[in-house]
């Protein structure tokens, strides 16, 4: 089987730290069980010398690391209900669940959106992505809500791609976050990128990270938490998540980037809702926005906090 190879770079951070931790922060498409396997068949090395786990690295040492090639996935349509907001030739616009994985990982194998549609659209999706995620040119988490394009032709997939590039795609989400903010509206600038420690975390990070910017706008205050709206001017993974808790006010229910004991009973997962979706179509060139109805929890809560108010 072929091998791929990379070479990091230790940065001044992990300067006398054990390699196993270096390789963590750095690889956050391995898990750590995986790394540590590696480890031990020999394939880490620096300055051609095998390494264990235990063995320490000195900033600017170049490990080099050698991958496996991964296995691909056996994906599977599933005849799972979709609820479609919009569909033609070129594109379907769904409103995604909470609970939902939009593509098959690690852990999820089944059950998610691309099992969906690979029913639904028979097949007919974009392979821009590979097998493993057809159709797919944005995702949101598996417990934010809302709306999500499917691409069903290279085609469209290209535009919607180089639309996403430009940051010219409407994006406008819904969340409740912690304490009150103390702007009606305001933006959050800080580049994102992985956490230094924690390879399952995002964080700001303006040496590694890239540039990200979040606009908001408080809709109603109930004391302890706030309902608002935040438009994506860029589209990072986690990034209203983080950009909400680098400012003190993390979402409702995100365990991740805020309060570990959720205050609010039964809550599973950050309250957010992708609400709003506009571009411009691929092949009329005309403009569309598609609007995707707040879920029962969410709607729910907010009936609960006006009570309280």
């Amino acid at each position: 089987m072929a091998e791929e190879e990379r070479i990091l770079e230790v940065t001044p951070d992990f300067d006398g730290k054990r390699i196993d931790q270096c390789l963590t922060a750095s690889f956050s498409d391995c898990s750590r069980s995986f790394l540590q396997k590696l480890l031990k068949d020999g394939k880490v090395s620096i300055n051609g010398k095998t390494q264990k786990a235990s063995s320490k690295v000195a900033a600017g040492d170049a490990v080099l690391v050698l991958l496996p090639e991964p296995e691909e996935l056996n994906v599977e349509p599933e005849n799972i209900p979709l609820d479609i907001l919009y569909e033609d030739d070129d594109l379907l616009v769904v409103n995604k669940p909470k609970g939902m994985v939009v593509h098959p990982a690690a852990g999820h194998s089944s059950g998610t959106l691309v099992n969906a549609v690979l029913y639904h659209c028979r097949g007919n999706l974009s392979g821009i992505n590979g097998v493993l995620r057809p159709g797919i040119v944005h995702r949101i988490d598996m417990d934010t809500t809302g709306a999500l394009v499917i691409c069903k032709s290279d085609f469209a997939h290209q535009s919607l791609a180089e639309q996403l590039s430009v940051h010219s795609i409407t994006r406008k989400y819904r969340a409740i976050v912690h304490g009150n903010l103390k702007e009606d509206e305001g933006t959050v600038r800080g580049a994102i990128g992985r956490h230094p420690t924690d390879r399952k975390k995002m964080a700001i990070n303006e040496r590694n990270g890239k540039p990200a910017v979040t606009h908001y706008r408080v809709l109603e205050r109930f004391g302890n938490y706030t309902y608002i709206e935040c438009q994506l001017e860029t589209g990072r993974t986690h990034q209203i998540r983080v950009h909400m808790a680098s400012i003190g006010h993390p979402l409702l229910g995100d365990a991740v980037y805020g309060p570990k004991k959720c205050p609010v009973k039964n809550l599973q997962g950050q309250t957010l809702h992708a609400m709003v979706l506009g571009f411009i179509h691929p092949r009329t060139g005309a403009y569309m926005e598609f609007e995707a109805p707040l879920p029962e929890y969410f709607s729910n809560l907010l009936l609960q906090f006006r009570k309280n108010v």
